[in-house]
């Protein structure tokens, strides 16, 4: 993969040294509640949500359901990605303590202090979503596991501080709520809710990488083995490019693998086409700012993609 610029693993010594507790920082009821809030990274939900509300659309048009059950499930995937993003905020206190874009966070700035009521909400959030979950079916119940045990146990307390491979197993977390979308509809999984979140998968590495390489500097100062941090940059990029490839493959793949229209296949090969072009001219020309571009362009470009599934499933 290139000259290698550090272990594959993060030395103990490179790890961010403990932080003393963060004083708590007082404020109105309307404060404590945005920091509740705050921590369970609303705008990081609403992605993952709106994919698993793109894979019930599209499982749908073969499965009517009816429009409580939608709004179960949608409560419950809400909850669930809310508590797994505030007990991985609780156990990333210490790093998000030092890096300059995290200390802002509700646990590092005491804003929610004692920080363990970070986990203590966190865990609610997740107990309440799995209620709700069960109350659909086993198998979306079980994808809602999954999906916790891969963000907080595979990639927050395993990989994240170990592996320079963290991003790609701990993402597999990410496709989960895809997967529960369809479970929550059709009580089944099947190959295509398969490839969509495989396709989300694929989309983490690109996201993630062009987001370390901009901050490569914190990542490398709290000891996080990140591939844009481990590798040259060149060489991280190239294997950032190659996900995206495979990524915009796999969204063609997606399109004969199921009953799709002009709708989801022109979006497909348009914002494939500007996803290979910004990532292939940063692979030309590794520069932070080009990397900051191309981690802007990833939200919007997974939004609109699966935002294309849900109007072709519509019309027809």
């Amino acid at each position: 993969m290139g000259d290698k610029l550090t272990g594959l693993s993060a030395p103990a010594e490179n790890v961010a040294p403990p932080s003393p507790e963060p004083a708590a920082v007082r404020g109105g009821a309307w404060d404590t509640a945005k920091a509740y809030i705050e921590v369970t990274k609303p705008i990081s939900v609403a992605l993952l949500v709106f994919t698993a509300v793109a894979t019930m659309v599209v499982a749908g048009t073969s499965h009517p359901v009816a429009g409580g059950l939608v709004l179960q499930a949608v409560l419950a995937v809400t909850l669930a990605c809310a508590g797994a993003n505030a007990v991985s905020c609780y156990v990333d206190r210490d790093m998000d303590a030092v890096m300059g874009r995290t200390r802002r966070r509700p646990v590092p700035s005491g804003r929610i202090n004692p920080p363990a009521r970070a986990l203590y909400w966190g865990l609610f959030l997740f107990v309440s979503s799995l209620v709700l979950a069960w109350n659909l079916n086993p198998i979306a119940w079980a994808t809602l596991w999954g999906g916790m045990l891969g963000y907080v146990v595979v990639y927050s307390l395993w990989l994240k501080r170990r592996s320079v491979w963290n991003i790609i197993i701990g993402g597999v977390a990410g496709g989960m709520p895809a997967l529960f979308g369809w479970a929550a509809v059709t009580g089944e999984l099947a190959l295509l809710p398969v490839l969509i979140g495989a396709l989300v998968v694929l989309w983490i590495p690109n996201h993630i990488w062009s987001l370390a390489i901009f901050y490569r500097d914190e990542y490398a100062r709290v000891g996080v083995p990140m591939l844009p941090v481990v590798y040259d940059t060149r060489h991280a990029l190239r294997w950032l490019l190659l996900t995206v490839v495979l990524m915009v493959v796999l969204s063609l793949v997606i399109y004969f693998a199921g009953d799709w229209g002009l709708v989801y296949l022109g979006t497909a090969l348009v914002m494939g086409a500007v996803a290979l072009a910004l990532s292939a001219h940063i692979y030309r020309h590794p520069e932070r700012k080009k990397a900051w571009v191309l981690f802007k362009f990833s939200s919007p470009y997974l939004a609109v993609l699966f935002l294309s599934m849900m109007l072709d499933a519509w019309l027809r």
